[in-house]
C-alpha cells in the first residue's frame, strides 16, 4: 500500500542545494487539493537557482524525475505523486544531483 501526502502547488520542494522544483507549466490535470493545483508525473518540473558546483564549475540541478510505485491514485492515467514518491534531481547534462526535498504546506482553515 501507497502512503504520503499528496504533492499540490502548496507543496515546497527544492533540489538538495536549495533550488526551487516548480511545475514547467501549470499541472495538466485541472485537478485541485486544498485549492492548490495536482500535478502528476506527467508533468515536467523544473528547478530554479540552483548553485550546485563540482570543482568550482556550476553543475546545477535543472529537472526533477518522478518515478511512481504501480497501484497508485491515478488522473487522466497519470500517478499523483506523493511526498514520498521517489524522484531524483537533474543537471543539464542529465547527471544525477540527488533527491529533492519535499515539504508539505501547513493546512489552514478555509471558508466557502
Amino acid at each position: 500500500m501507497l502512503s504520503g501526502n499528496l504533492v499540490n502547488g502548496g507543496t515546497s520542494i527544492s533540489c538538495p542545494h536549495g533550488g526551487r522544483v516548480v511545475p514547467a507549466s501549470a499541472p495538466s490535470s485541472g485537478v485541485r487539493a486544498d485549492g492548490h493545483p495536482v500535478p502528476t508525473a506527467a508533468d515536467v518540473f523544473t528547478v530554479i537557482g540552483c548553485r550546485h558546483t563540482t570543482g568550482g564549475v556550476p553543475h546545477p540541478c535543472a529537472t526533477v524525475r518522478w518515478t511512481p510505485a504501480r497501484g497508485g491514485v491515478l488522473i487522466d492515467g497519470s500517478p499523483v505523486l506523493l511526498d514520498t514518491t521517489p524522484a531524483l534531481c537533474f543537471s543539464t547534462a542529465l547527471v544525477p544531483q540527488g533527491p529533492p526535498v519535499v515539504i508539505q504546506a501547513a493546512r489552514g482553515v478555509s471558508s466557502r
